[in-house]
């Protein structure tokens, strides 16, 4: 007797297979054969999981079923196939039920192979008559059997043990087809999200998808502390050493945390599950279906795009031959750091074009191991020094002398024109002149938003900034947001913008997943970056740090507790964006409190790059005039000739000297920049700070930004940060 609902068309067949719906079920002495129905809804699919428990005459019968219990299921079977030809067909035969629930058919079939053996005893001991021994075998009576006999208490003991509905993960496909959170991406800002999720849900069941062989880690090691540990074998379990010597794995979390993707949905708790090696190629959005490269569709309620970005390649090494290519690592993941780890162990040269964030981390490193081995390390740019595009020009070429301390060759204003393959080295010619032989290339000139779901799936692209463009709570669509390096958000004191950095994905991956929970926040959030060039320098920047603007600095002597290393030691964390929360409880009423009246050996110095955008703004003026200030007019030349006599041209030149001795117009790049504060300016209102070598004052400077004041002077807003607090 069997029961078929839901049936589809034969025409379907093909893709019912790749479907996981809810289970429709007949059983035949124990065996439940699931018929799958793709007409049913989305929200109640949780795949052929369960199992219908047998009723308690299938219990007892299946232990003298035999061979003919095959031969039923197997008839079933075809019957199936052919009434309900539109889905996959699970069946079980005897043995259906799994480790939980072993032991009990086996008692079932002791029990009735007990009463069968007793019955059979019984009946060898009886005589038998000499007339029954030579008369013909007289058939057995027919004895009618109820339809429906209660079960014995045996029986119901049995039928008690057997678990009500239990999960089949051998038969399951190994992804689900439904999932309620859908995170398309396995990086930061997906890590983040489904932090937030599980706070807000504690039951949430959440579903991770991401094109690496990785489960969620963090970035920034990998052009970091990675370079600097002494143990190889720790470097291999993708461990190192943070500064103050504590050791830390990539990995947000171990592979512990996660559940098995096809049993996410059994997690009564809920769980957060980890799909890797596969890319979403599609969004429906009316549908609300995720369309993988495999063809698998997973439907969602919510789903959260954390693509992140791809390393930018430059049209040179796009040409070049595949021997050229196959000698240049676009650096951004593990497998990135992998690779490159393994060729700086055996080349002789390396070349690494970029000079931003990613390009003078890497130099510093591997120009850190090039003292230990014969490995010549090269880094090239076109702008004028490290973090050009960033840093004022002064302090951008202090960075580039810094970067040379560590051992590597630095070249300014230099780009490659050509590149070719020649005796197992790669030659790259420059917009110089000169040709180079490297072994290996290493590119890190920025990211490209990965939007690539946007046109597939009808979702909005930012063409000026990039990005999918997003609403204040970064939502795209209705129940899709975007999250990390691939979202344009608007910023309501900075305008529309698209941040590449480590916190941003952090704030932004929390507010999209406590929004997929129904928080309805808006992103208000400053995101802070930060660089270090090894563990004695480094600095934390917030806002529009850009070294076109004109900007304003003070600086102070530097102590031993102004490093990285001192500020890891301090708080025990390597990442600023998480040491900020402890900077908040040090340093939150700072604001709120009166700066001291004098502040001495403050370093006010002004520097306006020559660029179109800065040329128009004049930097803030200092309080004590320059050399430019103290030079008269004609008219008033010819005023003071008539009304005084002549000034001492001396005096005045020394008066100049002193000035300027206290008041730098125009810093040289050999100063010793310990640690200071610099200003970044557009409408005389401070739009970005970078804290050079100043750690724990971040939220001092998120502040000055979202406030988006004019400020008279700067000296005395600098003095917020207490620069000299650890002076002597």
């Amino acid at each position: 007797m069997f029961r078929i609902a839901g049936s589809v068309t034969a025409a379907r067949l093909t893709a019912a297979c790749c479907r996981t719906v809810t289970t429709k079920q007949f059983q035949v002495h124990g065996a439940s054969l699931h018929v799958l129905s793709s007409d049913t809804s989305r929200k109640t699919r949780h795949g052929p999981a369960h199992r219908t428990p047998p009723s308690w005459q299938s219990v007892r019968s299946m232990a003298s079923a035999g061979e003919s219990q095959s031969k039923i299921n197997y008839i079933f079977f075809g019957l199936a196939a052919l009434f309900g030809g539109g889905g996959i067909v699970y069946w079980w035969s005897r043995k259906y039920m799994r480790e939980t629930s072993k032991d009990t058919p086996k008692k079932a079939a002791a029990a009735v192979s007990s009463a069968s053996k007793e019955a059979a005893e019984t009946v060898a001991e009886k005589p038998v008559p000499e007339t029954t021994k030579s008369a013909p075998a007289a058939p057995p009576p027919a004895v009618e059997t109820p339809a429906e006999a209660a079960p014995d208490a045996e029986s119901k003991k049995l039928l008690d043990a057997v678990p009500q509905s239990y999960p089949d993960f051998e038969v399951m496909p190994e992804i689900p087809g439904h999932a309620k959170y859908l995170l398309i991406g396995g990086g930061t800002a997906s890590f983040a999200a489904f932090r937030a999720i599980r706070a807000s849900d504690a039951k949430a069941q959440v579903l991770v998808v991401t094109e690496e062989e990785e489960l969620p880690y963090m970035r920034p090691p990998l052009s970091k502390e990675l370079w600097y540990s002494d143990e190889p074998k720790l470097v291999e379990k993708m461990k190192f050493k943070q500064w103050n010597g504590k050791e830390r794995s990539v990995y947000y979390n171990p592979p512990s945390f996660y559940v098995e993707p096809k049993e996410l949905a059994y997690q009564e708790n809920g769980g957060v599950a980890v799909v890797k090696g596969r890319k979403v190629m599609k969004l429906n959005p009316q549908k609300q279906v995720a369309v993988l490269d495999n063809g698998w569709e997973i439907f969602y309620d919510k789903v959260l795009i954390a693509t992140g970005g791809r390393p930018r390649n430059i049209p040179v090494f796009e040409r070049a031959s595949q021997e050229v290519k196959d000698r240049v690592t676009l650096f951004r993941g593990i497998k990135d750091f992998k690779r490159l780890d393994e060729v700086s162990k055996n080349a002789s040269s390396i070349v690494v074009v970029g000079g931003g964030f990613l390009g003078s981390e890497l130099t510093c490193a591997l120009g850190k191991r090039s003292r230990d081995s014969s490995l010549k390390v090269i880094q090239m740019f076109p702008e004028q020094g490290n973090m050009g595009k960033v840093l004022p020009e002064y302090l951008s070429q202090w960075t580039t002398a810094k970067v040379r301390e560590e051992g590597a060759t630095v070249k300014p204003e230099t780009f490659v024109k050509r590149a070719r393959f020649s005796d197992g080295k790669v030659i790259l010619k420059l917009n110089t002149g000169e040709e180079i032989s490297t072994d290996h290339v290493v590119v890190a000139v920025g990211l490209e938003p990965n939007t690539e779901l946007a046109k597939e799936s009808g979702l909005e692209v930012d063409d000026m900034h990039g990005g999918f463009r997003v609403n204040a709570e970064l939502e795209a669509r209705s129940d899709i947001w975007v999250a990390g390096d691939a979202s344009s958000f608007y910023d309501i004191k900075l305008g529309r913008r698209r941040v590449e950095h480590h916190d941003h994905a952090v704030v932004s991956g929390r507010l999209a997943g406590e929004n997929m929970t129904g928080a309805k926040k808006p992103y208000w959030h400053q995101s802070m970056f930060w660089s270090d060039l090894g563990p004695d320098v480094g600095y934390e920047a917030i806002g529009i740090v850009d070294s076109s603007l004109p900007t304003v600095a003070v600086f102070a002597k530097a102590t031993e507790k102004d490093t990285p290393r001192a500020v890891v030691e301090e708080t025990g964390e390597s990442l600023r964006s998480v040491t900020e929360t402890e900077a908040l409880s040090i340093f939150g009423s700072a604001m709120q409190q009166a700066a001291p009246a004098t502040v001495p050996d403050l370093e006010v110095m002004e520097a306006t790059l020559p660029t179109k955008e800065s040329s128009a703004q004049p930097t803030e003026p200092s309080e004590v005039p320059s050399a430019t200030d103290t030079e008269p007019s004609a008219s008033e030349k010819t005023e003071s000739a008539t009304d005084e006599p002549a000034p001492d041209v001396e005096a005045a030149a020394k008066l100049v000297a002193e000035v300027e001795a206290e008041n730098r117009v125009a810093p040289t790049p050999k100063e010793d920049y310990g640690k200071g504060v610099i200003f970044y300016l557009r409408d005389d209102i401070i739009v970005g700070v970078v804290l050079w070598n100043l750690f724990n004052r971040m939220p001092i400077a998120r502040k000055i930004v979202k406030e988006g004041k004019q400020h008279q002077d700067l000296a005395e807003v600098a003095k917020l940060f207490d620069l000299h607090a650890d002076e002597d």
